[in-house]
């Protein structure tokens, strides 16, 4: 049996994405009074809207 896709044909075929990932940590007490940090990768259209990612726990 033959092959009918060739790994140049599935690598055309895959979608670019033009967003960014970023990194963001953000820092918080737990209960008992400890520094804690929340890490996330969030994907963004420009670098502008940075300011106005908010994660939360």
């Amino acid at each position: 049996m033959a092959k009918k896709q060739t790994f140049g044909d599935k690598m055309s075929k895959k979608v670019v994405d033009t967003r960014l990932n970023v990194k963001v940590i953000k820092p918080y007490h737990s209960e008992k009074g400890n520094l804690k940090y929340l890490e996330r990768f969030v994907k963004i259209n420009d670098l502008s809207e940075i300011d106005k990612i908010d994660i939360s726990r």
